[in-house]
């Protein structure tokens, strides 16, 4: 990767990793290993589907009591908070990974071992991530750091799906104080998000009179076939790769088994649509609109006896963002993975915490939690590899002493 840290950057690093105390950690963090995969199998085998986090942040509450932070507690919104109090005269940093995971409550989750591998849903995405914030709060401790600005560490609630990044949101809407954001949650420490991608989702159901599939026909016009029409007009939209642009009809339900011989009187579509541009995502969105639009008129037009309606649910709204590729954050994660023996990516956007915080107008970055690896996150077979996964909590404490200052190197956080 062709990308250059500033001298900067590179010798506030280099001043960092050469201090005792934070080489003490570094090792620590390789000796603490299992102990951490021990913390992180727990919390895995705690149900938490989004908006049901409240078992899984009992006990990361309980844990971060045990790690002796202060202001240990549950947030409003159900974020699990522990705060490692600085010196004075640094920069606030909040170290997070996010509870929830994609699963209902009833999977099954059992920790199986298997070929050096961990095997359980939500052993990575993000469990993992929530492990690290604690492995990074250990090796301070054993080292006895003392940073500058505090730092807070945070399990946070309703990241996935249609949680849309609402527990992160809520922190950092409700600390000003913030200087800046790390968020642990991906698999590799090669990779780091620094921009935001924009997401927006709808539910719009259409409506008709509906009624019986014989005796109705061409006496009513038929909310399926003006879902029909939009699907189709949505599905033929071209637009740009760059900046990433996509869109998806992701549910069509109407009618039922029972009714099978029935007009409908309502059908419901469910969309997704992205851009890592702001303007793009809008532009998209009026298009999208426009095409139901038409379709709602086209279904009436074709049989001029009654009118189709649609009705929109706003389910999910993220904005896009991004931030200079060579932002502090941004140059002080890269110079930290390449110490750790990687050849960092910068991601092309992303859909993580890191776009509530820089939203917030927060210097951030999303890492990886470990060597590179397929974790088949979101399936029932989702694994963890333990190999050198202690190296993405090396890379999260070391970004996070770069950004929080310590009496001998100051914050990279202007």
């Amino acid at each position: 990767m062709s990308y250059q840290v500033s001298e900067k950057i590179q010798t506030k690093l280099n001043m960092l990793t050469v201090n005792e105390a934070v080489q003490k950690a570094l090792n620590f963090m390789v000796e603490d290993h299992d102990t951490i995969v021990d913390k992180q199998c727990e919390l895995a085998l705690i149900p938490a589907p989004t908006g049901n986090e409240a078992a899984k942040a009992a006990r990361m509450l309980e844990m971060f009591k045990e790690e002796g932070l202060e202001d240990c507690h549950i947030d409003e919104f159900g974020n699990c908070v522990g705060i490692r109090k600085g010196t004075g005269g640094g920069k606030a940093v909040i170290i997070e990974g996010h509870m929830d995971t994609v699963f209902p409550l009833d999977t099954k989750l059992e920790i199986i071992k298997e070929d050096g591998w961990i095997k359980c849903p939500g052993i990575t995405d993000d469990t993992r991530g929530c492990a690290v914030v604690i492995s990074v709060v250990r090796a301070l401790n054993a080292a006895g750091i003392q940073t500058k600005g505090d730092i807070h560490v945070v399990g946070t609630v309703k990241e996935e799906g249609t949680g849309a990044l609402m527990g992160m949101k809520y922190y950092c809407d409700h600390h000003p104080e913030l200087d800046a954001s790390i968020s642990v949650d991906g698999p590799f420490i090669t990779g780091i998000t620094y921009e935001a991608t924009g997401i927006q989702t709808y539910e719009v159901t259409f409506h008709g009179i509906g009624g019986h599939a014989c005796a109705m026909f061409g006496k009513v016009a038929n909310p399926i076939h003006a879902a029909g029409r939009a699907i189709a007009k949505i599905s033929e939209f071209q637009v740009p790769s760059d900046p990433m642009t996509t869109f998806a009809v992701t549910n069509l339900e109407a009618g039922s088994y029972e009714a099978v011989h029935a007009i409908v009187p309502a059908a419901t579509i469910r969309f997704n649509f992205r851009s890592n541009s702001q303007p793009e995502l809008e532009k998209l969105r009026d298009r999208i609109f426009a095409a139901i639009e038409e379709a709602c008129k086209e279904e009436t037009d074709r049989w001029g006896q009654d009118t189709i309606t649609y009705t929109v649910k706003h389910i999910c709204d993220v904005n896009a963002g991004n931030q200079d590729s060579h932002a502090s954050i941004v140059e002080g994660a890269i110079a930290v993975s390449r110490f750790l023996g990687a050849d960092p990516v910068l991601g092309n956007g992303g859909s993580t915490n890191c776009n509530r915080a820089l939203e917030a107008g927060l210097p951030a970055v999303c890492l990886g939690i470990g060597e590179g690896y397929d974790s088949k996150c979101h399936t029932l077979d989702e694994q963890f590899d333990p190999e050198g996964a202690y190296k993405g909590a090396q890379q999260t404490m070391l970004l996070a002493l770069l950004c929080a200052g310590i009496e001998e190197v100051e914050s990279i956080i202007e």
